[in-house]
């Protein structure tokens, strides 16, 4: 499994002290939390993409890029890239010159986005969402996959013998994750082309996420991509940790109560018990995590966030130290139990150039890619 930790870049006034930190500040956070991860021994950094105050990460590719050329090992990725409103051009030649500078240590995960206003800050109709997501994708997998494109389609201009630039690093394309909160059509295009699906698993209680996964598993078997339990699941999550479970409840209490997304609703302790947020101690973390796979089974990528709601990156950067040395070896060593051999690891770059050379990526998606996905 990979584990890791994701961002929204939101710039959210510390409400136990009433400051709000700059845009530059926010940024350079993210970075450092970026690189506090690499070196406590995370997997992966995940950063969103929005472009609407209070959020800062309006080009993913630009910070990754600072975090790539910084970092040695960690895996740079998106929560999400936004494939209704950003051009599958201009998607297909960022995220392989990524992937270039970066030695493949690059996936994105795609999305709608939860923010309706942007959809005509960039030429687009909300109403669309579900259409764009289909033919914008269908594209830039195209793109990625044939050196010259001809291609019409209903909501860009054709395109007649192009080629993207560059060519994706070693002729793999970057891994994608389809990341959705509750939209069933998003979980059906995942298991068509045999992708990953990235259940939010933040707002929504167990039995919903066990719903959408369910879901993709079966139409994952369904299109022949393997069993049900092969297909590739990431679950978000949220935590706040200190040693004693009373005094992370005491601290983190007033941001959640002022969150821009759930604040001035649920207590805690209501939305803890509805949800998977977890504030405790970090046994109590490695409890619930431990219990996801119970209703989702085997799966490949845990990312957690930890830096929303104002919290300062001291305090941030702590939650990273106890992710780093109490939890994730232990959530490592026990997911790893009674694991069937037959259930594939994460994703990386060189296991997806293996696959390459073998064939097996492409008999995978042949069958696939070879009609338009019947249910999305």
């Amino acid at each position: 499994m990979q584990f890791g930790v994701f961002t929204v870049g939101d710039v959210t006034v510390d409400p136990t002290n009433g400051r709000e930190p700059t845009e530059r500040e926010r940024i350079k956070a993210m970075v450092a939390i970026a690189l506090k991860a690499e070196e406590v021994g995370l997997d992966v950094f995940a950063s969103g993409e929005h472009h609407n105050p209070p959020f800062v990460p309006s080009s993913p590719t630009t910070m990754l890029g600072y975090i790539a050329a910084r970092t040695e090992r960690l895996l740079l990725s998106t929560a999400t890239t936004l494939i209704t409103t950003n051009d599958p051009v201009k998607i297909a030649e960022d995220y392989a010159m990524l992937q270039h500078l970066a030695d493949g240590r690059v996936d994105l995960m795609m999305g709608r986005g939860n923010t309706g206003p942007v959809y005509p800050w960039f030429g687009q109709d909300i109403r669309n969402g579900i259409p764009l997501t289909i033919e914008n994708y269908d594209l830039l997998r195209r793109l990625w996959r044939e050196d010259v494109v001809n291609w019409q389609g209903k909501f860009r201009t054709p395109l007649q013998s192009f080629t993207s630039t560059p060519r994706p690093l070693d002729g793999v394309p970057p891994f994608v994750w389809h990341g959705s909160i509750r939209s069933p059509e998003v979980a059906e295009q995942a298991a068509y082309y045999g992708d990953g699906f990235f259940a939010n698993h933040i707002f929504w209680p167990k039995e919903h996420t066990q719903r959408m996964v369910g879901l993709y598993r079966e139409r994952f078997a369904h299109y022949g991509h393997g069993s049900a339990d092969q297909a590739i699941v990431g679950l978000g999550g949220q935590v706040f940790m200190r040693r004693n479970s009373q005094d992370a409840v005491r601290e983190f209490r007033p941001y959640f109560d002022n969150a821009p997304v759930y604040g001035h609703g649920p207590s805690l302790e209501d939305f803890s018990s509805q949800t998977p947020l977890t504030v405790g101690s970090p046994q109590q973390v490695i409890d619930r995590t431990l219990t996801f796979r119970e209703y989702v089974g085997d799966y490949q990528r845990q990312l957690f966030l930890v830096d929303h709601a104002g919290l300062p990156l001291k305090t941030v950067l702590e939650q990273l130290d106890m992710l780093g040395e109490e939890v994730v070896p232990v959530l490592r060593r026990e997911f790893a139990v009674g694991r069937p051999a037959h259930v594939p690891d994460a994703p990386t770059h060189a296991s997806l150039v293996k696959a390459a050379a073998d064939g097996s990526a492409a008999d995978s998606t042949a069958d696939a890619d070879a009609a338009a996905p019947a249910a999305v």
